[in-house]
C-alpha cells in the first residue's frame, strides 16, 4: 500500500474551487476560444492545481494537453481528477518544475499559466522576464493565457513584500507593458470582478479551517491553520490593492 500523502493548505483550498485562481472558469474558456485552436493543437498547463482548466480545454477545444504540477500534494489531486474525467488520452501529468519541462519540450500552440510560480527558474522573475521564458516555448503564432496578481493601487511595502515572495507583479499597464517588451502581442485583458476575487478569497480560507475543525489531531492541522490565518490576513489587507488578471497573449514571430 502506497504511503498517505500529507494534506496541505492549497489541496483543501483547491479542492473546492473550480479554478485555483481569481477568475471564473467562463472567462478562461472565453480566452481559449478566441484562439481558434482545436483538434491536434498541443497545451502546456504551468501549475495545474486540481486540473480543472487542463481537463476543459482538452474537452471543449479538443486539444492535447501537457499538465505540469511540482507541489507532489496538487500533482495527486491533479491526478485523481484527470483519471475520474477519463481524460488520461488528452490529458498527461508531469511533476517537476515549470522552467525544467519547458527547457526539454518542443514549442507548442498555446501555454497556459495561471498563477504560476517561477516560470523563468531564476526564482522571483520579474514581468518581463517570465513572458521571454514562456515565448520561446511558444510556435510562431502560438498563445500565451497568462493570469496572475494585479496590483489594483501602489501596495504599503509590508504587502508588496509579503506578496512577492516567489514572483515580482505589477500593475495592468506593467502587465501590458512586460508582454510587449517580452515580444508578445496583447490581444486581450481583463482584471477579475471584485466579487469574483472575494469568493476565491472566502474560499481558500473557509475549507482549510472546516478541515482543521474536522481533523484538529492531524499532524497537519497546525500548518493548515498558519496558513489559513495568513492568508486570511493578506487577502483582508490587501482587498484594496490586489486583483487578478488575465491576459491572452500571442507570438506573432
Amino acid at each position: 500500500m502506497s504511503a498517505r500523502l500529507p494534506m496541505s493548505f492549497q489541496r483543501i483550498a483547491y479542492e473546492v474551487r473550480e479554478v485555483c485562481n481569481g477568475v471564473e472558469l467562463a472567462a478562461i474558456e472565453a480566452a481559449v476560444a478566441r484562439t481558434g485552436l482545436g483538434a491536434g493543437a498541443v497545451a502546456i498547463d504551468i501549475g495545474t492545481g486540481n486540473a480543472t482548466v487542463a481537463i476543459r480545454i482538452a474537452q471543449r477545444f479538443g486539444l492535447t494537453v501537457r499538465a505540469v504540477e511540482l507541489d507532489p500534494v496538487m500533482a495527486d489531486l491533479a491526478r485523481s481528477r484527470i483519471e475520474a474525467a477519463d481524460m488520461g488520452d488528452r490529458v498527461s501529468l508531469t511533476v517537476a518544475r515549470a522552467a525544467e519541462m519547458l527547457a526539454r519540450t518542443e514549442p507548442v500552440d498555446l501555454i497556459t499559466a495561471l498563477g504560476t510560480t517561477d516560470v523563468s527558474g531564476e526564482g522571483r522573475p520579474t514581468p518581463e522576464a517570465g513572458f521571454i521564458t514562456l515565448r520561446r516555448s511558444l510556435k510562431p503564432g502560438g498563445w500565451l493565457l497568462w493570469g496572475d496578481v494585479v496590483w489594483l493601487a501602489d501596495p504599503p511595502a509590508p504587502l508588496r513584500q509579503i506578496t512577492e515572495v516567489t514572483n515580482l507583479y505589477t500593475d495592468d499597464d506593467g502587465w501590458r507593458a512586460a508582454a510587449a517588451a517580452a515580444g508578445l502581442e496583447v490581444v486581450a485583458g481583463r482584471i477579475s470582478p471584485q466579487e469574483v476575487y472575494d469568493a476565491y478569497a472566502r474560499d481558500s480560507v473557509a475549507a482549510p479551517r472546516a478541515w482543521v475543525e474536522a481533523h484538529p489531531e492531524a499532524p497537519e492541522a497546525g500548518s493548515i491553520r498558519f496558513n489559513a490565518d495568513r492568508v486570511q490576513a493578506i487577502m483582508e489587507f490587501g482587498r484594496d490593492y490586489i486583483g487578478f488578471g488575465l491576459y491572452l497573449l500571442r507570438n506573432p514571430d
